[in-house]
């Protein structure tokens, strides 16, 4: 049982539905992992991608953790058993040498072939990656239906409001009930009217979180939460640097609702630094580590374990992402909900083709692996370029 080949290739994604508009310039970078092993007639290959925000990691893969995959020994990276590869041992074949700290986007070159060898494991064990998930590490998870909203709502080159009212009628009739739009790139007012555009189409309060992106300072952080305050917001996301825990926790007492952190934090020791000094309400505020950011599963399972043991309840943690593989993390671990992107970052954002939601709840995935495979546009994708067959 070995890993036989890798490849890796950067592709450029966008925020929009409509990839002209803005002219995309991110990038994220998918892998094929290819095995020896064949499942009902099928070779076994596990496919993974750089989630969002971060750009291609080609370098970091192709030059330092790949490699180190290819030249491990079989039994470095299967169980015990020896009937199936083993996530946690093959990422600490990828770490091997590597000195704490320096997390740089180091952790999402690690946490991109991550993503591909759980993939792959899920497959040789032909189960869905949240109950081969849930059974490793012994989590309950969530039983049926995965609370969701939809993200997404970033601003319109032109007729800013008319678009983002559009895009958000289109997440309702989808199934969602809650949404979250981006705030931030433009002047205060405008932000408030699109807020006030989106509320109007929405059945109830609390059903709108919205994501300044780190756009704000101190002083511009404390304003738009003070405007911001009147409107019940189901939380306010990023209105800070990432790192500027002090100024969170001031802004943690100003703003009396809810506050969203942790998505552009990467490592355990982050997160605890996070709940000690960001002022926090571990009852009522959420936390959206990327589980892909933060060095894959492993990585992230230390952020969830840490903060559970100071007081968090995994209703706390919403995964960042908006796609199938966080899907999978949150519903095989049993956390409070997922992003969805259902119209951003084409075809990577959203869930498997014919996806079911009632409620804003979706129902749980019968695939094994991820899914992709049952992502049409993304099997393409894909397809085209990991030189692979999905």
């Amino acid at each position: 049982m070995r890993i036989v080949d890798i490849h890796e290739c950067a592709v450029p994604i966008s925020r929009y539905a409509d990839v002209s508009i803005g002219a995309a310039t991110l990038t994220t970078s998918v892998v094929a992992v290819t095995t020896d092993v064949v499942v009902d007639g099928v070779l076994v290959v596990g496919y993974g991608f750089s989630s969002f925000g971060r750009f291609a990691q080609s370098g970091l893969i192709r030059e330092r953790f790949a490699p180190r995959l290819l030249r491990a020994s079989p039994s470095s990276l299967m169980n015990s058993v020896g009937d199936n590869f083993d996530p946690f041992r093959a990422w600490e074949v990828m770490m091997h040498g590597e000195k704490p700290g320096g997390h740089g986007e180091r952790c999402v070159a690690v946490g991109t072939l991550d993503m591909a060898i759980w993939d792959a494991a899920a497959k040789t064990a032909s189960a869905p990656l949240c109950e081969f998930l849930a059974e490793l590490v012994g989590t309950v998870p969530i039983a049926e239906e995965v609370p969701a909203y939809a993200a997404g709502g970033y601003a319109y080159p032109s007729d800013d409001i008319r678009h983002l009212s559009d895009e958000v009628r289109r997440f309702l009739d989808f199934g969602y009930t809650r949404v979250k739009i981006k705030i931030g790139a433009t002047d205060l007012s405008r932000d408030l009217q699109r807020v006030e555009a989106v509320l109007k189409l929405l059945q109830a309060p609390n059903c709108l979180a919205v994501d300044a992106m780190h756009a704000y300072n101190r002083a511009s952080a404390t304003e738009a939460a003070a405007n911001l305050e009147g409107y019940s917001l189901w939380w306010i996301e990023d209105f800070l640097d990432p790192l500027d825990f002090e100024g969170l926790a001031h802004l943690a007492v100003a703003y009396r609702g809810n506050i969203a952190a942790g998505e552009s934090l990467f490592s355990e020791s982050e997160a605890g630094l996070l709940d000690l000094y960001g002022g926090l309400n571990r009852q009522r505020d959420f936390l959206l580590f990327d589980p892909v950011h933060c060095y894959g599963i492993p990585g992230y399972l230390r952020i969830v374990t840490r903060l559970l043991e100071k007081g968090w309840p995994r209703s706390a943690f919403w995964p960042h992402g908006g796609h199938l593989f966080s899907f999978h993390v949150a519903k095989g671990l049993g956390l409070g909900g997922i992003e969805v992107n259902p119209l951003s970052f084409p075809p990577f954002g959203g869930l498997a083709d014919g996806a079911k939601l009632h409620a804003g709840k979706v129902l749980a995935p019968e695939h094994p692996g991820i899914g992709f495979e049952h992502k049409s546009e993304l099997r393409h994708l894909f397809e085209q370029n990991t030189a692979s067959p999905v």
